[in-house]
């Protein structure tokens, strides 16, 4: 073939790829819409078939000769295989989804911003009302003060008492003020109101009042805060109260006292008739004694007849209202046993030091005639002290009492493994939240009272009997990390034998009252509505920590010489 003619050839075969090019061109979409990418795949697959097909008929027409214009042709091919890939994945797509985040976003934070506006519009309702409330209080006090009965404001303790703002609404209905202290039927009052006493019920008299107040460290100035709570620019605050004592003022001189006597001792015999007598004689007081005790007396001398005691238990729940004042002589456990005879109320107590501890027992029996006239004269100050309110539930009764009364205790309950040689296994809630599992010699319930006694031999805190509180302390925890707890006071606790304990459990109220609880019985322990008002020499923090450095030398140690090394 000569030059001439392989020349026509080759541009005709140009004309013939341009032609076909222009078919191709002519088959271009332009601009391609979003939507239809899966189209644009199909259409450039056909496309490239189509190629390779017309590639193929001119290699099959040409021979080797077109080996290089197929190559080129291919190469184009992926080329532009490639541009409608490219704008197959355009990245238009996952810009809208970025887009709808966004907007997701962003109507999230208009909720939270929404939220935040109504719960700040609340809080300034809510503090409105708040300071409407206090207003109110505040006008109805004052009326208070000026239609208030007169003789609660005839001296400055009475000023210092009328300060107080714990009232209750039974104060109303027992015809006091209210506004001025503690009165007295507000802690000696039954749990639940009974009938007006017939006429010819037996009475000693007139029951003697009083009330309470807050002091500075005994301290009869009323020199104190007397806001409890304050409201002011919309701030809810609790006034300092951390240096306050318990003060006891007589509205009527007391009638009564009631003597209850350490047993088998004959220091306390002897002094207890020496103190009845005197009061009779020079006071002109009414007493009451145990029936043991009167028994022992009138043996004696016959000239005691004017003492006077009960006969049955049912005499004994009407004691409170006879009874103005409670003297005891012996220990602690003489307290705790007098406290053990009222299920209710307790009058206030003064104990006489005549054991061999008295963390309870303050006064000296030696100056029992100048004690006496400062607690019968008033005021003086007295430590309320709590004490545990206690149900024994068994299994077989199906959350019913056992006793119709609780068992009120002043120190302790304590739960332990009797005689038996298994460890106790007792599952212990507060409230209805789980606790603990005591896996030892047994578990120690005891009142801030009580701290000094039982709890601290088990390695227990010693605690200010004024702290609100109860002690949670283990007997030899079979657990390195089981350490004692002091629990806030309104906390209900309920210990309970499992169904697989592997023996029984024993249960004893201030060291008495031994109860067995069997698996699946149940302790349920509470803070009594009744305190036990006891007379203090000082005040309540003094008469503590005098109490705890004489009665166990606590921090009692020989000083360093001063003829040592020096810095």
């Amino acid at each position: 073939m000569s030059l001439d003619e392989l020349a026509d050839k080759s541009s005709s075969e140009e004309i013939q790829v341009a032609q076909s090019d222009s078919k191709f061109r002519s088959l271009n979409p332009g601009p391609i819409p979003i939507p239809a990418a899966p189209s644009i795949r199909s259409l450039v697959d056909s496309v490239s078939d189509e190629r390779v097909d017309v590639m193929a008929s001119h290699q099959s027409e040409n021979g080797s000769g077109s080996i290089s214009t197929a190559s080129s042709t291919v190469s184009s091919l992926e080329s532009e295989k490639a541009a409608y890939e490219y704008l197959a994945q355009t990245p238009i797509k996952s810009t809208d989804a970025h887009l709808v985040e966004f907007s997701e976003a962003m109507r999230t934070v208009a909720k939270a911003l929404r939220r935040v506006a109504e719960g700040k519009a609340a809080a300034q309702a809510e503090a409105a009302e708040w300071k409407r409330k206090y207003e109110l209080e505040m006008a109805h006090k004052q009326q208070s003060k000026i239609k208030g009965c007169g003789s609660c404001v005839s001296n400055d303790l009475d000023k210092l008492a009328s300060q107080l703002t714990l009232e209750t609404s039974a104060s109303d209905q027992l015809g006091c003020c209210g506004k001025h202290g503690i009165c007295s039927h507000e802690v000696l009052q039954d749990v639940v109101p009974g009938p007006i006493p017939r006429p010819n019920h037996k009475m000693v008299g007139r029951k003697a009042s009083f009330k309470l107040s807050w002091g500075c460290n005994g301290d009869k100035n009323g020199q104190h805060k007397h806001d409890f709570v304050s409201f002011e620019k919309g701030d809810i605050t609790t006034a300092e109260r951390s240096n306050k004592q318990i003060l006891l003022k007589w509205e009527s001189p007391p009638q009564t006292v009631l003597f209850i006597t350490k047993p088998n001792s004959n220091n306390v015999h002897v002094l207890c008739a020496e103190m009845v007598r005197w009061l009779k004689e020079h006071k002109n007081i009414n007493v009451f004694v145990e029936p043991r005790v009167s028994k022992e007396l009138l043996t004696e001398d016959s000239s005691y007849n004017f003492i006077q005691t009960w006969d049955n238990d049912e005499e004994i729940k009407l004691l409170h209202t006879k009874v103005d004042l409670i003297v005891t002589l012996g220990g602690d456990g003489t307290v705790l046993w007098a406290a053990s005879l009222f299920k209710g109320p307790v009058p206030p107590v003064v104990a006489f030091s005549l054991g061999s501890l008295g963390f309870m027992t303050p006064f000296p029996s030696e100056q029992y005639r100048e004690c006496l006239d400062n607690v019968l004269n008033g005021p003086f100050s007295i430590t309320l002290r709590n004490r545990l309110q206690c149900h024994v539930i068994r299994d077989a009764a199906k959350d019913e009492l056992v006793t119709e009364d609780p068992i009120l205790v002043l120190n302790e309950v304590t739960i332990d493994r009797g005689i038996s040689s298994y460890l106790t296994y007792l599952e212990c809630y507060c409230d209805s939240s789980f606790v603990t599992c005591v896996q030892g010699d047994g578990l120690i319930i005891s009142t801030t009272s009580g701290s000094t006694a039982y709890s601290l031999a088990a390695g227990g805190s010693m605690v200010h009997p004024q702290v609100p509180g109860i002690l949670f302390t283990p007997i030899c925890p079979h657990s390195l990390s089981f350490r004692p707890l002091i629990l806030p006071e309104y906390v209900t606790l309920r210990v309970q034998v499992p169904y697989n304990s592997r023996g029984h459990a024993w249960a004893s109220f201030d060291g008495k009252d031994r109860r067995q609880l069997s698996p699946g019985d149940a302790l349920i322990c509470s803070i009594s509505p009744w305190p036990v008002p006891t007379a203090c020499v000082m005040d309540s923090t003094t008469d503590f920590l005098r109490s705890i450095q004489e009665g166990l030398h606590w921090n009692l140690r020989k000083s360093q010489s001063f003829d040592g090394p020096r810095d």
